[in-house]
């Protein structure tokens, strides 16, 4: 069953504390001011959808979705044709996915990944532990007892969708405005919590990217931030599985844009992670905010993607606030327009008109390094399975990274496995398969670094750079995210 906007947030507060609210007030400006000095005309590449806007620099636009909306047309329409990665509101979250102990649900939650998939649209998972919206018999839990719980609901919501989605908020919520830890049911069962509930995820999917998400942590200087950077921080130092960091963003109730929400950004993304704005939505969808922290993420290489907490503003769970890009009767607002012309001023990294094919690529047995990560395409577990689908890892020169470019255009692995996609849309899995000479499996190696399939015309392309983000296939734009190099073995 899918839950009402009223239960969005139960059992949080979202308003900014006075003196956070004092730091954050009449700041917009700065940020604007401060990276108007990047922002270059690309009239010629303009795109008319803010997904395909934000794809123009190697980043994604996405919303949150409502499994029980999917059935107004305005609705689903105006989401299909806008972003292109897709959050559930509710129907991932641990009351929804295992209402009785041990007995998951998944319905609503493959409602909104399958209508999503069948767009090429990608999916962020949202949230595996959380202190508010458990179901009931976790809440009675404490202890030892809770912390199996906790365990056994990561694991089995992520085996149900291992290898499927782009990323999960691991966990949700786990500060209080100080920095300190909130005191829920979940912190009592020790201080270590978060991090067992990050190693158990990257045990259950080595591939997906692992987020740890809140709001009120934009400002830099605010307890709460500094909180949630040193514990970040802390698990960097120690190789605690972490790939990114959401900050909400929600400029909601009095809260707004901070001044130094850039050095927010830079500063988590310098410990090295992502950051991406999970949740956005402002009060009255002033375009200045929503411009400056559009801004902020293109001004941050690993700011990776945008998502706004619902697509009309009747479908917020603030709705009386107005504070999404959509009115009410699904018209575009001047927030969009603004959102929509930051995207398509980004800096993009000029690229060929067509993609013309290297007259020698190297021969022999090659690593396929990515410009952006410097890692490798390569085979998880060194399986010789097909339809196992190629990741990213760090280059190691093991033969499961080891890929041999034909004469027959063909990229092989293992001498008799090969690079194949499994659809010619954006979004189609790449995986190895056995060789057998089809166009999914021609493969030209182009001079602007790309590497474009025969039978789709589109690119190898991946959304992150950590150890185990999956290959796609992706309209060719050239970014930094498309590009790579065949690096002969041993050279």
């Amino acid at each position: 069953m899918t839950i009402g906007n009223a239960a969005h947030r139960v059992g949080t507060q979202r308003r900014r504390p006075p003196i956070a609210r004092a730091l954050a007030a009449g700041a917009v400006g700065v940020v604007t001011m401060a990276t108007a000095v990047v922002m270059i005309s690309s009239a010629d590449a303009a795109a008319s959808t803010l997904g395909a806007a934000a794809a123009q620099s190697g980043r994604y636009f996405g919303t949150a979705i409502a499994a029980g909306r999917l059935g107004d047309s305005q609705y689903s329409t105006i989401a299909g044709r806008e972003f292109n990665m897709i959050t559930a509101e509710n129907e991932m979250k641990p009351d929804a996915t295992e209402p009785q102990r041990g007995q998951f649900s998944f319905g609503s939650g493959d409602q909104i990944y399958n209508w999503a998939t069948q767009r090429g649209l990608k999916v962020r998972g949202h949230t595996l532990a959380w202190h508010a919206q458990q179901p009931g018999w976790m809440q009675s839990l404490s202890g030892s007892s809770l912390r199996q719980a906790m365990i056994d609901h990561i694991n089995g919501v992520m085996a149900h969708y291992k290898g499927k989605l782009a990323a999960w908020d691991v966990v949700n919520e786990a500060f209080n405005e100080d920095g300190s830890r909130r005191p829920s049911n979940l912190q009592g069962t020790g201080n270590d919590w978060i991090e067992v509930a990050f190693r158990t995820a990257r045990a259950a999917d080595p591939s997906v990217k692992l987020c740890y998400n809140d709001y009120n942590i934009e400002n830099w200087t605010y307890g709460k931030t500094q909180g949630v950077y040193n514990m970040i921080r802390d698990f960097k130092s120690r190789g605690v599985p972490i790939d990114c960091v959401g900050l909400q963003t929600h400029f909601t109730g009095g809260s707004s844009l901070p001044g130094n929400f850039q050095t927010t950004l830079s500063s988590f993304a310098a410990l090295g992670v992502d950051v991406a704005l999970t949740e956005v939505d402002v009060t009255n969808a002033s375009t200045t905010q929503y411009a400056g922290l559009t801004q902020a993420c293109l001004n941050v290489p690993r700011c990776i993607g945008i998502t706004v907490w619902g697509v009309r503003d009747s479908d917020s769970w603030r709705s009386s606030e107005n504070p999404l890009l959509f009115d009410r009767s699904g018209n575009k607002k001047p927030a969009y327009t603004s959102v929509l012309n930051a995207l398509n001023g980004a800096p993009t990294t000029p690229t060929s008109p067509t993609t013309t094919t290297t007259g020698t690529p190297p021969t022999g047995a090659n690593q396929i390094v990515g410009a952006q990560s410097g890692r490798c395409i390569d085979v998880p577990n060194a399986s010789h399975n097909s339809g196992t689908r190629v990741n990213l890892w760090d280059c190691n020169g093991q033969t499961n990274q080891q890929w041999m470019y034909t004469s027959s255009k063909q990229l092989t692995v293992y001498g008799n496995m090969c690079l194949d996609a499994a659809g010619s849309g954006n979004g189609a899995a790449i995986q190895i398969y056995s060789c057998h000479g089809g166009t999914n499996q021609q493969w030209n190696v182009n001079s602007n670094g790309t590497i474009s399939g025969v039978q789709s015309g589109r690119c190898l392309d991946v959304w992150s750079t950590a150890n185990g983000a999956q290959v796609q296939l992706y309209d060719c734009h050239g970014q930094i995210n498309q590009r790579f190099n065949l690096v002969p073995i041993g050279g």
